[in-house]
Parts: structure tokens; sequence; C-alpha cells
């Protein structure tokens, strides 16, 4: 008698001095997306990510952005990767390894995961200018390794072509959805019976 898989979800509210942020994460969604972190690029990316991951992702932040948009997208990036890890549990019958390359008009950025359980980010985005929209670009390659680290995966995004910023920036967040798509791919069904894709037994 088969069952159906467990559902992989997750809820996460990080709260500090300098920022509240609730996120609610479905691995196995459609894409469904209801984002605000009071930084409209930014939200414009995560559309993008929740999208092409095909992850139900609702997102609220409030930051000082009286201050500037650092806190925010930090905090965010950590309360989503928080989410991810709990929504993947103990990463039993997963495919474990993603990679993409995604064009986005003369931007071109390959992004390789390995949800591996130890947290690394090698990010090279090449930027040209100091902000897009309201948010600093610095903070956007920022974005990545911190999700990164919450998220306890390897992660490899580097844009390898592209002019204009805003492709390079959608170019690489549609790559690591699609890589982390790949990634939680399910190989079998997750239960205490599957085997954990490592030969450590853990990830």
């Amino acid at each position: 008698m088969s069952h159906a898989p467990t559902p992989r979800t997750a809820e996460v509210r990080r709260r500090t001095n300098e920022t509240d942020v609730e996120v609610r994460l479905a691995l196995d969604g459609t894409g469904q997306r209801q984002i605000a972190t009071g930084l409209p690029f930014l939200d414009h990316m995560l559309a993008n990510l929740a999208l092409h991951a095909g992850f139900d992702l609702t997102l609220r932040a409030n930051g000082d952005l009286e201050v500037d948009d650092h806190h925010t997208v930090e905090d965010t990036a950590l309360a989503l990767g928080e989410a991810f890890d709990r929504a993947l549990g103990e990463r039993r019958g997963i495919a474990r390894f993603g990679a993409a390359h995604v064009p986005l008009d003369e931007a071109l950025t390959r992004a390789v995961v390995d949800l591996s359980g130890r947290p690394f980010a090698a990010v090279a985005l090449a930027f040209g200018r100091e902000r897009l929209g309201t948010c600093a670009t610095e903070n956007l390659s920022h974005f990545f390794r911190s999700f990164a680290t919450a998220a306890r995966l390897t992660l490899h995004l580097r844009v390898l072509e592209g002019e204009n910023d805003h492709h390079k920036a959608e170019s690489a967040f549609k790559a690591i959805a699609v890589a982390l798509r790949a990634a939680v791919c399910r190989t079998s069904s997750a239960g205490p019976g599957v085997a954990i894709p490592s030969s450590k037994g853990v990830l």
C-alpha cells in the first residue's frame, strides 16, 4: 500500500532589533508567491526564484530601510534559507545535486548546488552598478551567501556573460531556482527507510 509523500513545508519567523521576517515555504508547489519586503527589486527577484523553482512562497519582511537595505536583504535570505533547510528535513530520497545555465538576453548565469549540509558559497555576479532599484548590488551577492549558509548547502553561482545588471541579477535568481528545483527532486519516497544520498549516511 503506497502512501502520499510527506509534505515538505516550513514556516519561519526571524525577529531582531533590525528586522521582522516571516516565511512560509512549500517545496512541492506550483510557483505561487506573495512577497513584500519593502524592496521592490528584491520582491521581483524572489518572485522569479519561487516561480522557476516551483516553490510556493509567502514572505513578508519589515526592516530598518531608513538605515539602508542591508539588514532586510540579509535577514530575508537567512529566514528563507532556514525555511528551506527545515522543509527538506533529513534530506532523504532527494537528487541532492542540481545545476543550471540560464540566459536572459545577453546575460548568462551558471548555478550549481549540492544539498550537502555544508554551507559554502562562491558567488561572482560581476555587477557594474552600485544599485538596482533600492537594492545595493553588493547586498544581492550577499543574499546568496546568506541563503546558502542558512540552507546548509553548497552553492557556486557565476555570471558568465552580460552587460545589463538587471539581466545579470535576474538570470542569477532564475539559475539558482532551476538548480534548486533539480536538487530537491524526489528520487523515491522520503520515508524513514529511504537512504540519504551520502556515503556518510547524513546530510
